[in-house]
């Protein structure tokens, strides 16, 4: 079963991600947080297999959020649920410790998709995102 602990500010995109995910067989939604603090503060008690963290919340903004949860849970793996496919924004997620980067006009297929590669350790990008050159 893969826990997951959903992070947005908008209370209906929670609870319509919380409505989509109880019917996916092996995810269980195990949270919700309104706020990048409290997402944080939420993934270091709850220890979630997968964070899926809004890149815009009020008194945390995303990028900082992924920092925060990879130093205090640093197994959970953040999917990071966005409006916004600047390339700049996708790299920085990325640097930051995020695992999967998936656009809010996503389907939900694509969302499980992206819990389910993450959750073993792949990356996840929605298609119209290109990837970050390698760090070779």
């Amino acid at each position: 079963m893969i826990r997951v602990l959903i992070a947005d500010d908008h209370q209906l995109v929670r609870k319509g991600l919380v409505t989509l995910l109880s019917k996916v067989e092996g995810i269980q939604v195990v949270g919700e947080a309104s706020n990048g603090l409290r997402a944080v503060e939420m993934a270091a008690s709850l220890l979630p297999d997968v964070v899926l963290l809004d890149m815009a919340m009020p008194g945390l903004n995303g990028l900082r959020a992924v920092e925060l949860i990879r130093a205090k849970a640093p197994n959970t793996q953040i999917v990071v649920l966005s409006m916004y496919s600047d390339e700049t924004l996708v790299r920085d997620a990325l640097g930051k410790g995020a695992r999967g980067y998936v656009l809010k006009h996503s389907s939900h297929t694509d969302l499980v998709h992206a819990i389910r590669a993450v959750s073993e350790g792949k990356t996840f990008l929605s298609r119209e995102i290109s990837p970050p050159p390698s760090q070779e």
